[in-house]
C-alpha cells in the first residue's frame, strides 16, 4: 500500500458517508482547501448532514512520499508503471476503511479524474457517488509521450521547472489563470513538489489501464464539471461524457474557466458537488 497524507477539511459526524476530494497534477490536496470550505458552507445552508471532507495529497505529490519502484510493481520497458494506478486506488479504499468507512463520495480533477474512476472500476462497492472534474478516461496513446520526458526532464534536473509551464498563462486563458494571484498560488504549490513526486506521477499516469467505458457503468449519482476554456476536457469533450453516463448523471459548464475549475472558480464547483452530496443523500 502507497503512504497517503490525508488532509482532513471537516472532521463529519462520523455516520455520514465522506465527500473525498484527490487532486490534480502537478499540485496537491491544498487546491480544495477553498472550494472545500465553500462546500461545508452551502451544504450547511441546505441542511444536509455533516459529512466529513477529505483532500488527500496523492503519493507523490505534498506531504504523500513517493512510492518506490518496489512498490510501484512493474516498470515497463519506457518508464511508465502499469500497476501503479491500481495500487494507489487500493490505497485510498484502505484509508477510506481504516477510517471506519465503507463508502464515499469520490471527485477527481484532471489526474484526480483518473485514480477515481480506477476506483470505481475496481472497488464500486465502495463508491456511493462520483464526480468527475476536467478530466478523460480514455488512455493518452501516443500522445503520452510527453508525460515520460516531463519525468526524464524532471529527473534529470532534479528540479520543477518542466512543470512551471502549468502557472503560466496566454491570451486565450481564463481570468483568473491570467491574474498575478492564481500564477503566484500555482507557483508556490508547484515549488512545493518533489522532483521525484512529479516524475512519479507522470510515470503512473501514462501506465495506467484504459478507462474508457468505465464511466458509462457508472450507477450511482455521477456529477460532470468543465471548464469552457479548458484545452483538453472543455464542454465538447464533457458534455458528451455525461450523456452517455446517462440520467444519473448532471453536467455543469463554467463559463471563463480553464482545467483548474475547482482552483479558478470554486464556488461554482462547490455548489455542482454539494447537488452530488444531496442526490447521494
Amino acid at each position: 500500500m502507497f503512504a497517503i497524507h490525508n488532509r482532513v477539511i471537516r472532521q463529519g459526524d462520523g455516520a455520514s458517508t465522506p465527500l473525498i476530494l484527490t487532486n490534480a497534477y502537478p499540485v496537491d490536496g491544498r487546491m480544495w482547501e477553498r472550494c472545500a470550505v465553500r462546500i461545508a458552507a452551502l451544504a450547511d445552508e441546505a441542511g444536509l448532514a455533516d459529512f466529513a471532507i477529505w483532500a488527500p495529497d496523492m503519493p507523490g505529490s505534498g506531504l504523500s512520499s513517493t512510492p518506490s519502484d518496489e512498490q510501484s510493481g512493474r516498470r515497463a520497458p519506457n518508464g511508465s508503471y502499469p500497476d501503479a494506478l491500481d495500487r494507489m486506488a487500493e490505497s485510498y479504499v484502505a484509508m477510506l476503511h481504516e477510517a471506519g468507512y465503507d463508502k464515499a463520495v469520490w471527485v477527481g480533477l484532471s489526474m484526480g479524474g483518473y485514480l477515481v474512476t480506477d476506483l470505481y472500476r475496481l472497488h464500486p462497492e465502495a463508491v456511493a457517488g462520483v464526480a468527475l472534474c476536467d478530466t478523460m478516461a480514455s488512455s493518452d496513446g501516443v500522445g503520452g509521450e510527453a508525460r515520460l520526458e516531463t519525468s526524464n526532464a524532471c529527473e534529470s534536473t532534479n528540479g520543477v521547472q518542466p512543470v512551471m509551464h502549468f502557472a503560466q498563462a496566454g491570451p486565450g486563458d481564463s481570468t483568473v489563470k491570467r491574474s498575478q494571484a492564481f500564477i503566484d498560488q500555482m507557483t508556490s504549490w508547484i515549488h512545493d513538489q518533489t522532483p521525484a513526486g512529479l516524475a512519479w506521477r507522470q510515470r503512473m499516469t501514462y501506465g495506467r489501464p484504459e478507462l474508457a467505458g468505465v464511466p458509462e457503468r457508472m450507477d450511482v449519482p455521477v456529477a460532470v464539471v468543465s471548464g469552457e476554456l479548458d484545452p483538453t476536457s472543455n464542454p465538447s469533450v464533457m458534455k458528451p461524457l455525461a450523456e452517455r453516463i446517462g440520467s444519473n448523471a448532471v453536467f455543469t459548464s463554467i463559463a471563463d474557466c480553464g482545467h483548474f475549475s475547482a482552483v479558478e472558480h470554486p464556488d461554482t464547483v462547490a455548489a455542482a458537488l454539494v447537488d452530488l452530496m444531496r442526490r447521494v443523500d
